[in-house]
């Protein structure tokens, strides 16, 4: 493909039109992957590319970076500092709009969990730290109550970490230790914003794993769903304890 045609669509990333960014320039970028038109050459400039505009000053630019990586991660290219550097910017990131009403979507919080299952997925990069991630994007500390479907997003990307062979119990609910640190610390008065995510989205995950994960639209099993659902339970049932609580043995 012509440098400049790639690197057009690359700029086209960062602009505030969603016709532009979204419609045209992300949707091409991901059917170049997908159907393997892109060199290796390029596939690794592009990489580039993506990790560097995580810092980007616009957020549409940082939001769809992750979407490109994702691709990437599905076509079968991966490093493992692509963890390292999206992680960084995933559990910092500020601007966690979903659809606004001018620049469509930017859905960081979406996009960014969309990398992590795809790696989940693809069983590449180490589980515990994917599951990590997630799980500190879960508790950090914002205004933000997540409105279109990120708290679902997210749940299916921790799913689909979970899906994987080498994910020992352990490394399954490990992750939640983030979320019984903030219900922890909780008291009473308004419920802060990364709580009500953290708890819409642990609800969404326990519903998905007493159902069917699918992956690439099968069903797949989860090898540690019945004790990640427990631990979950036990977490909510703390939350909630005037509306329900878990069934004993």
């Amino acid at each position: 493909m012509p440098e400049t045609t790639l690197r057009s669509l690359v700029d086209d990333l960062a602009s505030p039109d969603p016709a532009v960014r979204d419609d045209r320039a992300y949707a091409a970028l991901a059917r170049l992957v997908q159907e393997g038109a892109l060199g290796a050459d390029d596939r690794s400039w592009l990489a580039v590319e993506m990790l560097e505009r995580l810092d980007h000053s616009r957020v549409e630019a940082r939001a769809f970076a992750p979407l490109v990586l994702a691709a990437l991660v599905s076509a079968g290219d991966f490093e493992q500092g692509w963890v390292e550097d999206v992680t960084r910017w995933y559990v910092s990131e500020q601007d966690l709009r979903g659809h606004d009403p001018v620049l469509g979507w930017v859905h960081a919080v979406a996009h960014g969990a969309d990398f992590f299952g795809a790696c989940g997925a693809a069983g590449v990069g180490d589980p515990a730290a994917l599951l990590d991630a997630l799980g500190l994007r879960l508790v950090a500390p914002t205004t933000s109550v997540w409105r279109d479907q990120e708290d679902d997003r997210l749940a299916c990307a921790i799913a689909l970490v979970l899906t994987r062979d080498d994910v020992d119990e352990a490394t399954a609910i490990g992750w939640l230790g983030h979320s019984r640190a903030m219900f922890a610390a909780g008291s009473p008065g308004p419920v802060p914003a990364e709580a009500s995510n953290t708890m819409r989205t642990l609800r969404s995950l326990h519903v998905a794993l007493d159902e069917q994960v699918l992956r690439d639209g099968e069903p797949v099993a989860v090898p540690h769903a019945e004790p990640v659902r427990r631990e979950i339970a036990s977490l909510l049932a703390d939350v909630t304890p005037w509306f329900w609580r878990p069934r004993t043995a």
